[in-house]
């Protein structure tokens, strides 16, 4: 069956993030603050543009929880346990225990491939530059894969059950995942998630996400963006 998006987004190398629904839009965030007065626009006029703004600028926040997304992604496997440390959301995964896994599995471009350095609590990370430190790194964590995936499929062939078959898998295998988020918490994985400081792994894909809601909601986005973008 073909997926029909409101948006989609391919990121890292077999990868995608898709706006799949949205649950209200700007002037729901106004309704809602306005609520409080027993009071209700029907259109946006520029006084709502001020509430959104003095909302934003002053962090109260549960009127941006009246907005919620729909999306799916598919990224590495250790992407999204990074990703569902995020929990004010639902999350649907595919299933290995109940669906044969697609072998796919994220090797780094060779510029992706870094180094850490520092000390706890303050690492940061450089591009490696060898050639030879390269190559072997990519070719490594493509074969190591590949193999898994190799004895995955022998154990189902054997007749193996899936949910003991997939305990070979990778971490950097690919899986999917329904994700619904209200705006507010959407703000806060943003503002870790698609930070310069963020794993580049997930940085990737919340950037692609802030791009497509930034198209949904610009005005929002705007504000969030001048008011320092931070949790709310």
């Amino acid at each position: 069956m073909t997926e029909v998006y409101l948006d989609k987004r391919d990121v890292l190398d077999h990868g995608h993030v898709a706006l799949e629904r949205i649950m209200g839009d700007e002037l729901s965030i106004v309704n809602s603050a306005r609520v409080s007065f027993d009071g209700e626009s029907q259109v946006m006029e520029e006084a709502d543009f001020g509430l959104i703004n003095f909302l934003m600028r002053e962090r109260h926040a549960t009127p941006f929880e009246s907005i919620v997304f729909a999306f799916e992604v598919k990224v590495p496997l250790f992407v999204a346990r990074e990703w569902m440390r995020h929990r004010i959301g639902s999350f649907n995964e595919w299933s290995a225990r109940y669906s044969e896994i697609d072998e796919e599995f994220y090797v780094p471009l060779d510029e992706d491939v870094r180094e850490q350095k520092g000390k706890p609590g303050a690492y940061y990370f450089e591009p490696i530059t060898d050639p030879k430190i390269v190559d072997e790194t990519t070719y490594l964590l493509d074969y190591a894969q590949r193999e898994a995936f190799r004895a995955y499929h022998r154990m189902l062939e054997l007749g193996v059950a899936k949910e003991v078959a997939r305990t070979v898998l990778p971490v950097g295998m690919y899986t999917k995942f329904k994700w619904g988020v209200n705006l507010r918490a959407l703000l806060n994985f943003l503002s870790l998630r698609a930070h310069p400081h963020a794993q580049y792994e997930i940085r990737v894909p919340a950037e692609a996400i802030e791009a497509m809601v930034t198209e949904k909601i610009p005005f929002v986005m705007e504000k969030w963006n001048e008011h320092g973008r931070h949790s709310i």
